[in-house]
């Protein structure tokens, strides 16, 4: 078997295994899985999640998941807790102690602290007859039969059906929450994911010139209009509403068409009925609204008013695209 071959059966054999033990997790879930969501939906407090080597950067990840979807979540390394950083853990706090095994060194001296503490320990781990799984007070099974790696021995499939587990923990708790795309955008403001669901059309045609000219306006000022502002396009508007409208692509086609354009008017080559969208409509409607008719501008209007011009190079600015 050449290089290729052998990479490509290796790959294939590692999602296999992974996904294999990902769709037995759900067999897994049962009764205490929902006891541990409903106690920490009606908890105070908020979840110390800990845990010791690979699980814990498996911990610091479902920490970020759980405060992105409002369940307020801290990291606490189960090396550190034992050496000052217990206090992390407040009187109603939840804990998740995260180990495949359940039975480290780490493990066995940090469980007996936090149940004597008095706060309730929720376990993720391969083996529920661990000691962590026997002192937790619930238990969600990330059971991984075998681990991706030939030797049994680097954390990979453990590891997956512990983000797996996680990651239906903090799903299970957005969904008890009501937790809508308008509560998610309040947690991710930057970068594009936040942008796309907060801008708003209105952001963007701020940012525009107003390109208008009336329907018995001459060519050659339209022709202006539209150099002068620079977006390609001009709106033809008659009493502040939307007529019509004229782009760099109507321009060239009269000039195919006519020898003498003379006398011609905004109104002779304008398109009537163009697409347009509201001024409040949120940004990323703009932009499907322009990929599912094949343009690249999209007039704005609120209340029957025009009110400006989106182009697709703002959305490409701002990361929408």
């Amino acid at each position: 078997m050449n290089n290729q071959d052998r990479i490509i059966s290796v790959a294939r054999k590692t999602i296999e295994t992974e996904s294999n033990a990902i769709a037995n997790l759900a067999t897994l879930v049962d009764a205490e899985f929902s006891e541990a969501v409903q106690y920490i939906f009606n908890s105070e407090g908020r979840v110390i999640v800990t845990g010791i080597g690979k699980s814990a950067n498996i911990a610091t990840k479902i920490v970020a998941t759980l405060n992105s979807t409002g369940t307020p979540a801290i990291f606490m390394h189960a090396a550190d807790a034992i050496h000052g950083d217990l206090g992390t853990i407040q009187k109603n706090d939840s804990v998740i102690c995260i180990s495949k095994s359940g039975n480290t060194p780490e493990i066995k001296v940090l469980v007996p602290l936090i149940k004597a503490i008095g706060n309730k320990l929720i376990a993720i781990t391969s083996n529920k007859e661990s000691f962590l799984g026997q002192r937790a007070d619930f238990v969600l099974h990330a059971y991984a039969e075998k681990e991706a790696c030939p030797n049994n021995l680097a954390p990979t499939t453990s590891t997956t059906a512990q983000l797996v587990i996680g990651d239906a923990l903090a799903m299970c708790l957005l969904d008890l929450r009501g937790f809508s795309s308008k509560d998610f955008a309040k947690f991710h403001p930057g970068g594009s994911l936040g942008k796309k669901l907060y801008l708003r059309v209105s952001d963007l045609t701020a940012l525009n010139e107003k390109p208008s000219v009336h329907p018995d306006t001459d060519v050659k000022k339209v022709i202006v209009e539209i150099s002068e502002k620079m977006l390609g396009v001009t709106a033809v508007v008659e009493n502040d509403s939307i007529v019509g409208i004229i782009t760099d692509g109507d321009l060239r086609r009269m000039l195919t068409k006519e020898d003498n354009f003379q006398g011609l008017t905004a109104k002779d080559i304008m398109s009537s009925n163009p697409k347009k969208i509201n001024n409040d409509a949120m940004a990323i409607e703009a932009m499907q609204l322009m990929d599912d008719n094949g343009i690249t501008q999209i007039l704005a209007e609120e209340n029957g008013k025009y009110c400006g011009v989106v182009h697709i190079h703002n959305l490409t600015k701002e990361g929408i695209i």
